[in-house]
């Protein structure tokens, strides 16, 4: 199924861009953190940032779906990459012209990319559903998250050398460098507006995602709830190196390691998923992902350390497996001029949910109270897979079929 959608054309330019624009973006986005958390007072300083931008995002992510509906998605992505070039190459002039980086370097950098990435997921995802073929949604999904995955390593061990040998600025120009490729990449790429994107606004416009979720209740809960895997990774990505170090007292190395086995299993889910789901079905894939990460990250706080690492493969399946299959099922079941803002309705219940669920977490931290953060989450996925469970069989592709109005 890869083999097909590889030799699409227009899926390789979009994957050379995405590959160019992951590592150089991803690249900078590990080393700016590490820099601000190793500057003075900057552990606690991030801490504030993150929150921060996640507001940010949070206010902004509704507007950036009505703007994926109403604009050229190619020329979206194009502006978002020119802009951030820009930004990033002005921050490179600075290093080379002698200014020492502070803090707020760091942090405008770090907003930068945060920006970047909120514009250009929610766009390359209704893109792809726009340009591509049904029979192709299984296939294109799966690869897209086997190059996120293998990007992503790429970055995290590029960082870790250039961080050693090479000052920011040349670490910034390396970025530069991806987001004109990508641009390059981008500007190649054979695309024009479908008749339905043309004529997209309803009468009531920048409602029409909410209105075709309030006629389809169920669907909004089997969307909702199969994104809880990847809010848990979103969590878990604070709540682990706490667990490792307070709890395990292990070294630096294991969580290498751990960070490891999840790509692996990410990779795998990505190459699997869509023979599993063509076979299946997508919601049946999906439930079965909901399951499985609810039950490896219900199990973590009780196993040794092999089987904690082990049950990192599961969560990874668990959680990549969900998403492949769930962006296949909205691909098939959301209409295109709509799939921005019914898409940003759940990016942003799920910022919100990150916030109130890390704030809590943030206050009970220690390693005391870590357990407890654990047993919490166990009990949203639990409920996560059952809210799946129950819309998946109560109607809920009843008037997918139905058109827009």
């Amino acid at each position: 199924m890869m083999k097909g959608i590889i030799t699409d054309a227009r899926f390789r330019l979009i994957l050379m861009a995405n590959i160019a624009s992951s590592i150089g973006t991803g690249i900078t986005m590990i080393a700016v953190p590490w820099l601000l958390v190793t500057s003075e007072d900057g552990n606690v300083l991030f801490g504030f940032i993150t929150l921060g931008m996640t507001l940010i995002n949070f206010m902004i992510t509704p507007y950036v779906g009505t703007l994926v509906d109403r604009i050229s998605r190619k020329n979206l992505l194009l502006i978002s990459e020119i802009l951030c070039l820009l930004a990033i190459l002005m921050f490179a002039i600075l290093g080379f012209a002698g200014q020492t980086y502070s803090i707020w370097h760091y942090t405008a950098i770090f907003m930068i990319g945060s920006l970047y990435y909120t514009i250009f997921y929610p766009t390359m995802f209704a893109m792809n559903q726009e340009i591509f073929d049904k029979s192709q949604y299984k296939a294109l999904n799966g690869t897209i998250e086997v190059q996120g995955q293998l990007s992503s390593m790429i970055a995290g061990a590029v960082a870790s050398y250039l961080l050693i040998h090479w000052e920011l600025q040349f670490i910034l120009l390396l970025n530069v460098a991806s987001y004109a490729a990508a641009v390059y990449f981008y500007v190649r790429l054979p695309y024009e507006r479908t008749k339905n994107m043309k004529k997209v606004n309803s009468r009531k416009g920048d409602w029409d995602g909410l209105l075709y979720l309030k006629e389809r209740p169920a669907l909004f809960i089997f969307l909702f709830f199969s994104t809880m895997p990847f809010l848990g990774v979103m969590i878990t990505n604070y709540l682990f190196p706490v667990y490792l170090s307070d709890v395990l007292k292990v070294s630096g190395d294991i969580y290498a390691l751990e960070n490891m086995i999840y790509a692996i299993g990410a990779i795998t889910a990505g190459m699997a998923i869509p023979i599993i789901a063509k076979k299946f079905g997508n919601e049946s894939t999906i439930l079965v992902g909901v399951a499985l990460y609810s039950v490896a990250i219900s199990l973590i706080v009780f196993v040794s350390l092999p089987i904690y690492l082990s049950l990192m493969f599961f969560l990874a399946l668990g959680n990549s497996g969900t998403r492949v299959a769930r962006n296949s099922f909205m691909m098939d079941q959301i209409p295109n001029e709509i799939i921005g803002r019914v898409d940003s309705l759940f990016r942003t219940a799920g910022l919100l949910f990150r916030l109130l669920a890390i704030a809590l977490f943030t206050k009970m931290i220690s390693s005391d109270l870590i357990i407890i953060c654990f047993l919490i989450l166990s009990g949203m996925m639990i409920i996560a897979a059952f809210a799946v469970f129950v819309s998946s069989r109560n109607g809920m592709n009843k008037g997918t079929e139905e058109k827009l109005v």
